[in-house]
């Protein structure tokens, strides 16, 4: 790490956690060329889920049994 890179990430370190977290969504951005029409797939998958979660149609599963099949796989 380079001398200016490295005063870059100890002022990074002096921002709030959302700060932080906000800096590195946006340096993310800046190296991943987004497809718009893929994230608009997206938005409108997530966006259809939570409908039918919301309707009954969908169940939602506890992150603690999912991690847990995942681990044994």
């Amino acid at each position: 790490m380079n001398a200016k890179t490295k005063a870059l990430s100890e002022e990074a370190r002096k921002l709030s956690p959302e700060e932080r977290i906000a800096l590195i969504e946006d340096l993310q951005r800046s190296l991943i060329h987004v497809d718009p029409g893929i994230e608009r797939a997206w938005a409108e998958e997530a966006r259809s889920r939570l409908d039918a979660y919301r309707l009954g149609e969908l169940e939602a599963v506890p992150i603690d049994e999912v991690m847990a099949s995942l681990l044994k796989k």
